[in-house]
């Protein structure tokens, strides 16, 4: 006999799905609703054990900084270390501060630089992930752990498959990303021929401010400022 998971029947289990399908739907509109009016924005990621004092959460506060100074607002995942630093960036140079929470049972809680407004909350990662993409004219990625991963291989799929629109991807920190990118170059292209030789281009990989900005003014230089899809 197969026992009860959870001590629920596959019925009531059921059940309860589908009423979460109102609370997915409830988080998507929010979303739209709330995002859909702030304008051009990029996002930052990185990792949220980030402390103020170590040279990326400075570095990440300048790039913010001066993505806002060429006219786009800041999204951040709304927690602390590397996000913190977005967003402070962001509302010391007074532009656009948003950040996307999500529950988690540790190391998550919101910064004080995201605008009173432009602060949602999010019980599935999922949905976040599509407001980052959707919203999101570029992305800076900062070092980080497997969220920051995640969100990093997501977007780079997406474009890949042309599910999404092409948009930058900028890795900032090369002692961090250059053994990363590497291992995709020798092991995934050159060895198995698991991606194509232009996928490398998806990525680009800077140190400074100053490169960041350049590679997202000569992207749309080229390209309309638009939602991704």
């Amino acid at each position: 006999m197969i026992p009860k998971q959870g001590g629920k029947t596959w019925n009531e289990i059921k059940t309860n799905d589908s009423w979460a399908i109102f609370k997915i739907m409830g988080e998507f509109v929010n979303g739209y609703e709330k995002l859909s009016q702030i304008g051009p924005c990029v996002s930052i990621f990185g990792s949220a054990r980030t402390k103020p004092d170590m040279k990326y959460y400075k570095l990440t506060e300048d790039v913010a900084k001066k993505i806002v100074d060429h006219g786009y607002g800041i999204i951040t995942g709304g927690g602390p270390g590397i996000m913190e630093a977005g967003n402070k960036g962001a509302h010391l140079a007074g532009g656009t501060s948003v950040g996307l929470n999500i529950e988690l049972p540790f190391e998550q809680h919101d910064n004080p630089y995201i605008d009173n407004d432009k602060s949602l909350d999010f019980d599935y990662f999922f949905v976040r992930k599509v407001m980052f993409v959707k919203y999101s004219q570029g992305f800076v990625v900062m070092p980080g752990g497997f969220g920051t991963l995640d969100e990093l291989f997501e977007a780079i799929t997406l474009i890949q498959t042309h599910k999404i629109d092409k948009f930058p991807i900028i890795l900032v920190g090369s002692e961090f990303w250059s053994g990363l990118v590497e291992w995709i170059k020798t092991t995934l292209l050159d060895s198995f021929k698991n991606i194509s030789a232009p996928d490398m281009d998806l990525v680009q990989v800077v140190d400074t401010p100053e490169e960041v900005i350049e590679i997202l003014d000569k992207f749309y230089d080229e390209y309309n400022l638009s939602p991704n899809f």
